[in-house]
């Protein structure tokens, strides 16, 4: 699949529907599914790597690891859009991310992010300039 990327700033309207990024969903297929994320965002996976991310998921062990297979299972939902390209988030996923009305979706390589604009920001606003320069001197840039 090719790496998934760029943002988008959709609205959340009043019954908890998106308009999920044309591009983004294309590139995601059908059957994505929706899921909590680290940092307080949801994550959403094409079929193949949700796949992917849940047999790994399947190798995980001991008390800690069969909490977080239940805690990603329980909180997963397949995508379903509407002919406008509408979806809804339940509203058990909206509390997670803190999702209000207006939101940011990113790509992220393999997957897609979606946040509230507050929480993206200030996620962004831990990450210095020297700490990207470490990254990329790790690739050899």
């Amino acid at each position: 699949m090719k790496p998934l990327m760029g943002t988008y700033n959709p609205t959340l309207d009043s019954k908890g529907r998106m308009a999920f990024p044309s591009k983004l969903r294309d590139q995601l297929g059908a059957g994505f599914v929706i899921t909590i994320g680290l940092e307080g965002c949801l994550y959403a996976y094409s079929a193949e790597e949700w796949e992917r991310f849940t047999e790994k998921l399947r190798t995980v062990t001991g008390p800690v690891g069969k909490q977080a297979i239940r805690k990603y299972m329980a909180n997963s939902v397949e995508a379903d859009c509407d002919k406008q390209g509408r979806m809804n988030i339940p509203a058990n996923l909206r509390d997670h991310a803190g999702l209000t009305k207006d939101l940011i979706v990113i790509g992220n390589i393999d997957h897609a992010e979606i946040w509230d604009p507050e929480r993206y920001e200030a996620q962004n606003a831990k990450f210095s300039d020297e700490e990207m320069a470490a990254v990329l001197d790790e690739l050899s840039f």
